[in-house]
């Protein structure tokens, strides 16, 4: 699990494409330091595995379905992506709940200023905006963000200044394809209530008829 707090930058040495597949080489621009044999690290948002490293570089591998669902495929040597490492038993939670399984890829369609801030607007697919919601959470290439506002298809976030020079944000323009997570808590929620709203069979006795005043009485609530 990822916070969404980045650690800092990195840059990609090598993209060695495999057919369908890609081996990545990253350095940190900053002190990586005790990597680990088979840790996950977050690059821009995407769970990878370590599979060899040295001073301050790794390798990973990204498989055809993540290279699929993910921007990973458009990245080349010199390139810097966003990186963090997996949150630690103990230590500070600081952002909020990321898997590091991206949803969907969305697409940088407005930047403004806004003081010394900039307000970003990205669109992405209407299936995914019912777990978009105004104060809630969101990951933009791993990066935890608050969303300022939003509809089924767009959100709008807002980058201070530190968030611009520590991360690949400042980079991004209008057309710029950014992996999206939403709030994992949601998905478990819709998931776990679907037996009584129409999305599935209800266990322990559960009703189909959606979730009445009546319903919640008699569950004790």
């Amino acid at each position: 699990m990822f916070t969404g707090l980045i650690l800092g930058m990195g840059r990609i040495e090598a993209a060695e494409a495999r057919g369908s597949e890609t081996r990545f080489r990253i350095r940190a621009l900053f002190d990586l330091h005790d990597i680990e044999l088979g840790e996950s690290i977050a690059v821009n948002g995407v769970c990878l595995t370590v599979e060899t490293f040295g001073d301050h570089w790794f390798t990973c591998y990204a498989s055809r379905e993540t290279l699929s669902v993910t921007s990973l495929g458009g990245l080349r040597p010199g390139g810097t992506v966003n990186l963090e490492r997996a949150l630690a038993l103990g230590e500070r939670f600081g952002g909020h709940m990321v898997a590091g399984h991206v949803d969907c890829l969305a697409e940088v369609a407005e930047v403004r200023p806004a003081g010394e801030s900039k307000i970003y607007r990205l669109t992405f697919d209407a299936a995914h905006g019912r777990y978009v919601i105004p104060k809630g959470s969101v990951a933009l290439d791993g990066i935890s963000l608050t969303v300022n506002a939003c509809a089924p298809t767009w959100l709008e976030v807002n980058i201070i200044p530190e968030t611009q020079r520590v991360t690949t944000i400042s980079g991004w323009s209008p057309g710029t394809k950014v992996n999206m997570e939403t709030d994992v808590i949601g998905k478990y929620v819709e998931r776990m209530v679907q037996p009584w709203t129409g999305g599935g069979d209800a266990a322990g006795g559960g009703t189909s008829g959606g979730i009445t005043m009546e319903f919640l009485r008699k569950n004790g609530f």
